[in-house]
């Protein structure tokens, strides 16, 4: 998931194709369908994102009343409206009438906890919790940002390479050299700096042993001189979320395909290319596209069919983009990562959004 930041932003008033009474305004490359009239392009508003759920009185204040996502309907998602997809809300809040909104951009100052707006969390299943251990020595996963939030991310025509983003549940895997400890854990949990105690019911071990994991860890440690290696992976199948890619994980093992491989060398952590050092030992995410970096070209390709079945069973999910050579992101203030997510999978009914 992104990080939550509820922000002011500067507009750009497009057209709404569908509807006379209604305008699309654009932050970044996100649109967010508008009363025709309140913004004029080069107004400034505040942005509110898709996954934050919004306090009861600014529901209320904003209109929106039993027309948000989720059981308590407070859930900000993406909606077609009129045939044009929405990504969040673009309000002026009453709590912000007197704050400098201009001013507010500049600085990227966040207003979520002035207007008591957190971030929505997936449920856990019984599949995928299990009892914990501290582990500070476990490698964690990041938040990749969205490229329509962050357009400049990567510079026009500089070298990326996409990857399908498959929908299921990331695993993390961290191995030590100097004791052969794994660990094993989920975004989610291993956020808190925390790991999963074996258990062979549980979802990520299950994967772990499945694909024998810990050993491909070890030869990478010995190739590299690492002190820890992490393997991050997708977990996937029926009875991990809606989208199954033709696996059953209930009685099968589950599917897993390998995205990203960090390692601790010297003491220094390195994010290294998954495709080059796991190519022949672990099944990978598959390559859809590389070359130079142009924002339609991801956003078309976010767009389609998944390939990683080969049998095109159902929607995409979306795409990831990454320099073909790792480096800091200054605009991030991690590593230059992002993600665009398809359209088709935003707005279909049923989903299940597990971490």
């Amino acid at each position: 998931m992104s990080t939550l930041r509820v922000t002011a932003e500067r507009l750009v008033i497009l057209e709404h194709p569908n509807a006379d009474a209604l305008e699309l305004a654009q932050v970044g490359l996100y649109r967010a369908v508008v009363a025709k009239g309140v913004y004029r392009t080069g107004d400034h508003a505040v942005y509110i994102p898709e996954q934050a759920v919004l306090p009861d009185e600014l529901i209320d204040e904003l209109g929106l009343t039993g027309k948000l996502a989720g059981g308590a309907a407070n859930r900000v998602k993406a909606v077609r409206l009129r045939g044009e997809l929405s990504q969040g809300i673009v309000c002026r809040p009453a709590a912000l009438s007197d704050t400098d909104l201009v001013g507010a951009a500049e600085r990227g100052e966040d207003f979520a906890e002035l207007l008591g707006i957190v971030k929505w969390r997936p449920p856990v299943p019984t599949s995928m919790s299990g009892e914990v251990i501290s582990a500070p020595d476990l490698l964690p996963w990041v938040d990749i940002e969205n490229l329509k939030r962050h357009p400049d991310v990567f510079e026009p025509g500089e070298p990326v390479v996409l990857t399908e983003k498959l929908h299921g549940s990331c695993c993390l895997v961290t191995y030590t050299a100097a004791t052969g400890e794994v660990q094993v854990s989920s975004k989610g949990i291993g956020a808190q700096g925390l790991a999963l105690i074996e258990d062979e019911r549980n979802l990520y071990w299950r994967a772990v042993r499945a694909y024998d994991i810990p050993a491909v860890a070890a030869r990478l440690a010995e190739r590299l001189g690492a002190e820890r290696i992490g393997i991050f992976g997708e977990v996937f199948g029926e009875g991990v979320q809606d989208l199954t890619y033709g696996v059953c994980a209930r009685t099968d093992r589950p599917g897993y395909a390998a995205f990203d491989v960090s390692a601790v060398v010297d003491g220094q952590l390195n994010w290294l290319p998954a495709a080059e050092l796991l190519d022949g030992e672990l099944p990978l995410v598959s390559e859809l596209w590389r070359g130079p970096f142009d924002a339609d070209t991801v956003l078309a390709y976010a767009q389609g069919k998944e390939t990683h079945s080969g049998r095109e069973l159902h929607l995409r999910e979306g795409v990831v983009v990454r320099p073909v050579v790792e480096r800091w992101s200054p605009l991030l203030g991690g590593r230059a990562i992002a993600k665009v997510v398809s359209d088709a999978y935003l707005t279909r009914k049923g989903g299940t959004e597990y971490e």
